[in-house]
Order: C-alpha cells, then structure tokens, then sequence
C-alpha cells in the first residue's frame, strides 16, 4: 500500500500542478523511488492511494510494469493514513502488507525491506515499523518519535524531551489492522499507541541514510546527498 494520495502543502510551489508524488528527487519521482524499492524487495502488487491532480498520477502510474498498480479512488475524500488503508482493504488480500509513504528516500547499506519482513510476526506484532536513527537524518526536524527495546518492541517518546529513533514512513502490518477505526478520516497513530500499550508494536532499523522529503529545502538536501553517494 502506498500513500500518495495526501495534497503536498509543505512541497509548495512544487505541488502547485502535480501531486507531492510525482516531485521529482534525483530525476526521479518519488513515488518512484519508493515503487522501485518495493518491486527490488519482490513486490509484484501495489495498490496506490489518489487525491490531488489523481488525473495525472494515475497517468504516471500507467506507464509502469512493476509492480502491477491497483488504484484505491480517495477522489471524494481524503481519508487519511487509517482511512486510506480502511478503504484499500478489499484491494490488499488477506497476506501482510508494507504500507509505505511517498516521501521517504534513503541510502541503504543493508536490505532493508527484507529485514522488515524477516522480523515481522504476526503471533505477537500488530506492525513492525522501520526507523532511522533521528541524528544523521535529512529532512527531519522533530525529536524522534519511538524508543527501541532490546527486544524489538516500540514505546513512543511521551514526555521524554527527544528519542533517538524516528519512524521513516514503511511498515508491515496485516491489511485489516485499520478496519476497527472510524468512518472517514483517520491516522493510524492511535491504533499504534494501542498497540504498543499492549506491547505488539515493533520496530526494525535501517541500516542507512534516510532523508525525509517533506519541503523544497529537503528535496534540494536529499539531491546533494544522492548526488554524492
């Protein structure tokens, strides 16, 4: 599942005629950068979320072979990270999915995606995440959002004036986990701060460079930062 369908407010100018998927970061779009990491990983389905100029990415999208694209229609209504995965659920199957954000580009040093899904069990995680480690990061300007236990489970920062890791927008959940939440709109963060209360939140870390591509001034970062890779 991949969530391209959000309208790209802190990408502007540059989302003033495209979606924030189709902004382009080392000649590529980013949209692409994520698809071709999936289709690496052995992906052979996505499905894609649109909203903004949907037209146009459904137009970019056409032209790709792998992986094979399914388009989940937010047209009416933008749902959200939850609802977007609420809605897709029909397109997903019944095996886990990596749901994965558009604006994630990152340097790997390892396999990344297959560490994601040689950790994940379904016995006792409702999602695995994949971090970065916050320092060292491009594009990101928060104070980390998880702490990580030596057995691999998640607790959010809280009150803790900073974490050392930062969620990089992929993980791997079962495609139900957002069928509990409400109509419309909604994040999956409250799901996520259930499951770690529960301890079934996880979390598996990059082994890497990850830029976060959430406004021109990162975008112009993230191409450096390829550019001399």
């Amino acid at each position: 599942m991949v969530l391209a369908a959000g309208l790209g407010t802190r990408m502007r100018p540059l989302t003033d005629d495209r979606p924030k998927a189709l902004v382009e970061v080392g000649g590529r779009a980013l949209i692409d950068h994520v698809l071709d990491r999936l289709a690496e990983a052995g992906v052979t389905t996505a499905v894609v979320n649109v909203h903004w100029f949907a037209d146009r990415l459904e137009g970019h999208l056409a032209g790709r072979t792998r992986p094979r694209i399914l388009i989940s229609d937010e047209r009416e209504a933008l749902l959200e990270t939850g609802g977007g995965l609420k809605k897709a659920k029909a397109l997903l199957g019944d095996d886990p999915v990596f749901v994965a954000n558009i604006d994630s580009v990152w340097i790997d040093r390892g396999d990344a995606i297959a560490d994601l899904a040689r950790q994940w069990d379904p016995t006792k995680m409702d999602a695995c995440l994949l971090l970065a480690r916050r320092e060292g990061s491009i594009g990101f300007e928060g104070e980390g959002d998880f702490f990580l236990a030596d057995d691999g489970r998640l607790t959010f920062r809280g009150d803790a004036p900073s974490a050392p890791f930062a969620y990089m927008g992929l993980h791997i959940t079962r495609p139900d986990y957002a069928d509990g939440g409400p109509d419309g709109p909604f994040s999956l963060s409250p799901l996520w701060r259930a499951s770690a209360a529960a301890g079934r939140l996880f979390g598996c870390v990059l082994d890497g460079d990850w830029m976060h591509v959430g406004d021109p001034q990162a975008r112009d970062e993230a191409e450096a930062r390829l550019a001399g890779s």
